[in-house]
């Protein structure tokens, strides 16, 4: 069975952006886990594919019930991966992957998992304001919510909790790289 793989790294990095590639290019060989959130869904997102969507009270029954590999509350919302979403997609013979933060790899190198993990940084945290910014998502409070939880993400990254880490400063190359820590055996 092959092992997971956990991408984190801060909002804003690219992590969606490379995975996308990633499915796009392998769809039978990667299966995303799904996680689950008491957010709201952006415009676009389906509710089972992008996230599994919860009420607060339905995200707290499954924390009670151990349902959750790893679970984080960010910017007023609860977000967690499940067993059960990790399991449908190694069951289904292809390689997990799992985009988690800063707790949740912590959760996840406590878990069986096996996994191996890798961190997606940005060139320099002006350079992800200005990503975050050009989001046009974000408020000046959560922009800076996000800022430090980036800096938090990048001081964790520097103790070496994962196998490798990859500075997407320009696509192309940061997906060959992603693509190479992947595939190596």
């Amino acid at each position: 069975m092959p092992r997971p793989i956990v991408i984190s790294g801060p909002s804003g990095t690219g992590k969606s952006t490379l995975l996308k590639k990633l499915l796009a290019e392998y769809p039978d060989t990667f299966g995303f886990s799904v996680s689950s959130t008491t957010r709201s869904p952006r415009a676009g997102e389906v509710d089972g594919k992008d996230y599994n969507f919860a009420t607060v009270d339905q995200f707290k029954k499954m924390i009670e019930e151990n349902k959750f590999i790893e679970w984080a509350q960010f910017s007023g919302n609860y977000y967690g991966t499940t067993v059960d979403s990790v399991k449908q997609v190694t069951s289904s013979g292809k390689t997990c992957i799992l985009d988690i933060d800063m707790q949740g790899v912590i959760a996840v190198k406590k878990s069986d998992l096996n996994a191996r993990f890798l961190f997606v940084a940005p060139p320099s945290v002006d350079d992800l304001r200005k990503r975050l910014e050009g989001r046009g998502t974000e408020t000046a409070e959560s922009l800076q919510k996000r800022l430090d939880a980036a800096k938090a993400e990048l001081e964790y990254a520097q103790t070496g909790a994962h196998d490798k880490t990859v500075v997407n400063d320009d696509l192309e190359k940061a997906y060959k790289e992603l693509k190479e820590f992947i595939f190596e055996k």
